[in-house]
């Protein structure tokens, strides 16, 4: 059976719903509420939302760790907390999903940003000594997306999250590759929800200053997310666009953030399949919302943009995506990235 959040709210506000839907027995029934916030609007989401969480603890998450992630559950756990909520953007929300899967614990995601489909997944991606890396973790128990924060986020990362939720697109090709190619089994309503939270935006003519539009984005995030789930793995919402963004991480860590990559990744292996269609769909969309689409526009050139690809498949070793299945040499790498560039430089 679907496996979804037992509550999905998202509109200006909903901040403020937060104490009744704490209330709610099949959330808490009488037990201790652990507030984490963020590093960014923490004194303000405090302040907001303290009037209707009474007596809950509120904790200070510093960055988006896996230390930061093990010193909440322990904190979590010493005290014997009935649920965990997670106030801010990804990494918050992603620190807040690990500590409290280490604490046993459910946990309720507010998300003030829309950068990425962390909001709902069943992954955590967390920094540790040896680079970033995902962890699984359950899915939060209830979702509130407030549009009012969402609005005072930085634009460049909520522009991002129209990346990430594009990216499916390109993950789905690459899933019925590999059913194709390797005989990989397919789920059929993961890649049904994926797709659709993709189509969902990326025909739209608004964008982020729109409440409508920020409000198919949170959707199609949580439905990404939740396709995550259905699937068991990140396949539905992670292919050979996924693998070059770890790419840039490894190579050239700090570059750009998650949506940005996964929107270049997903235009670049549009690109390779020679689907002229989509290609272009894809590329006028992340112009649209002035996400960037060539090696240049985050900084890149084209021949650090060819070593990324070239890595690209060792980062998901076993995950058969274009780019597993085109196998090019190094040459052949530079000649793909030089005519994508060519098409699509400005």
């Amino acid at each position: 059976m679907l496996p979804a959040p037992l509550t999905m709210d998202v509109r200006r506000g909903a901040v403020a719903q937060l104490g009744a839907l704490l209330a709610d027995s099949r959330v808490a029934t009488s037990g201790r509420v652990a507030v984490a916030v963020g590093p960014g609007q923490g004194d303000h989401i405090e302040s907001l939302i303290a009037p209707t969480l009474g007596e809950a603890e509120v904790f200070r998450v510093a960055d988006g760790t896996v230390d930061a992630a093990v010193s909440l559950g322990a904190d979590l756990r010493k005290a014997a907390y009935e649920v965990v909520v997670g106030v801010g953007g990804g990494k918050t929300i992603d620190v807040t999903k690990y500590a409290a899967s280490l604490a046993g614990i459910p946990m309720v995601a507010v998300a003030t940003n829309l950068s990425h489909d962390g909001i709902c997944s069943p992954t955590a991606s967390l920094v540790y000594e040896g680079g970033k890396g995902s962890f699984g973790v359950p899915m939060p128990l209830a979702i509130l997306v407030d549009l009012d924060f969402v609005h005072n986020a930085p634009e460049s990362l909520v522009r991002a999250g129209v990346g990430d939720v594009v990216s499916n697109l390109s993950a789905i090709e690459d899933w019925q590759l590999g059913n194709v190619e390797r005989g990989e089994p397919i789920d059929g309503l993961a890649c049904s929800m994926s797709r659709t939270a993709a189509e969902a935006l990326i025909g739209r003519t608004d964008s982020i200053e729109s409440d409508a539009f920020l409000t198919v984005l949170a959707e199609s995030l949580i439905l990404s997310g939740m396709s995550m789930v259905v699937a068991g793995s990140s396949r539905p919402a992670s292919g050979g666009d996924h693998e070059i963004l770890h790419a840039v991480d490894q190579l050239f860590p700090g570059t750009s953030n998650h949506g940005e990559l996964a929107g270049i990744g997903a235009a670049f292996c549009f690109f390779l399949r020679e689907d002229d269609a989509r290609v272009r769909q894809v590329v006028g969309c992340l112009r649209k919302h002035e996400l960037p689409v060539v090696p240049a526009d985050i900084g890149l050139t084209s021949q650090q943009f060819a070593e990324v690809v070239a890595l690209a498949p060792a980062t998901r070793p076993g995950r058969y995506t274009i780019l597993e299945h085109l196998r090019m040499q190094d040459s052949e790498v530079r000649d793909r990235v030089e005519d994508y560039v060519r098409a699509f430089g400005h």
